[in-house]
């Protein structure tokens, strides 16, 4: 019987399945499953015996330690374990540390990187969710969603493992949490709306509340006006110090009266980070050198935006709102 066959069997097994629902999913006799999975638990290996000689195969309390240490810490590398079950005992290969994860459904992922967020946020997200899910997706379409982000002339991805089940990509434990603007040479404001997108407009230094104010000023009425939503909008940001700050409210109050609050840390219910992603991934087809070349690529890009690359993201509003109250105002998959 080969190594693969021996492999489904006791990953099935591990997965709760009975001896007779193994046999029946792979087509095998149940003696036959029975003693592999017998013998994996008497030695600790799916292979044939080694020669004398030959390094000893993980005890069950060694695999059990391993499995272990992961749930304690995922960003354990496979390297690390080893060397942790060389303190101990023998030492082992990372592909021996794989096969014994992989065995109980946990494999090296990149880690996903969200929002760290905290006891008090987590009940502000909360209770947004629970105000507005019960809006249509007509409230969502007169939303003007703004917000800053940065670009890198050269990017980086920044990936990190981590060894996780199927499914828990989000869990806290299995996420790099994020601040926001972490590095880039080009930063940004936009806004975008059910009927498309607003301008672009490049921030030339580190902005504060007066030059938030100032971009407001010069740029939201012309966006609006594109965008055919003087009367109707409900103006969305983020509870950034810069937006928060007096004199942005005074001049919020007299300029822009109907706005919607988002709670912090909740890039999760603004559906432009979804825009600035996707600039991301397109500007990559350019040819970019210097900030002239990259800005270039971002307005080019952000003028291609269609109506069918926002509609979606207006239509996921009441999923997101959902799927914040099912992870009790922890990250989403959005």
């Amino acid at each position: 019987i080969s190594n693969t066959i021996r492999f489904k069997v006791i990953k099935l097994r591990n997965n709760k399945k009975s001896y007779r629902q193994i046999a029946s999913i792979l087509n095998m006799n149940m003696s036959t499953v029975r003693y592999i999975i017998k013998r994996y638990e008497d030695r600790g290996t799916i292979e044939n015996k080694r020669r004398t000689g030959r390094p000893k195969v993980l005890n069950e309390r060694q695999r059990r330690g391993i499995v272990r240490q992961v749930r304690a810490n995922p960003f354990t590398s496979a390297g690390e374990l080893a060397n942790m079950v060389a303190t101990t005992s023998q030492r082992v290969s990372e592909s021996t540390i794989r096969n014994v994860l992989h065995l109980t459904n946990y494999y090296g992922r990149t880690a996903r990187k969200k929002p760290f967020i905290s006891e008090k946020n987590r009940k502000k997200r909360l209770e947004f969710a629970k105000k507005y899910s019960g809006k249509s997706i007509e409230f969502w379409e007169n939303v003007l969603f703004t917000d800053e982000s940065k670009y890198n002339i050269f990017g980086s991805d920044g990936r990190q493992y981590v060894w996780r089940k199927v499914n828990e990509e989000f869990k806290n434990q299995n996420i790099i949490p994020t601040v926001k603007h972490g590095g880039g040479n080009v930063m940004v404001w936009g806004c975008v709306s059910a009927k498309g997108v607003g301008k672009l407009v490049f921030i030339e230094k580190n902005m504060n509340a007066r030059m938030y104010v100032d971009i407001l000023r010069q740029n939201l009425g012309q966006s609006v006006r594109k965008l055919g939503m003087e009367n109707s909008f409900l103006f969305q940001h983020d509870n950034d110090p810069k937006h928060t700050a007096r004199v942005t409210e005074e001049w919020m109050l007299y300029n822009v009266p109907r706005r919607l609050h988002t709670p912090p840390q909740s890039p999760d219910v603004n559906i432009i980070e979804h825009i600035w992603q996707m600039l991301h991934v397109r500007i990559r087809k350019h040819t970019i050198s210097n900030k002239d070349s990259l800005k270039k690529a971002l307005l080019e890009e952000w003028d291609k935006i269609s109506l069918d690359d926002i509609k979606p993201l207006i239509c996921s509003m009441p999923n997101r709102l959902k799927a914040i109250i099912e992870a009790q105002g922890l990250n989403t998959k959005y």
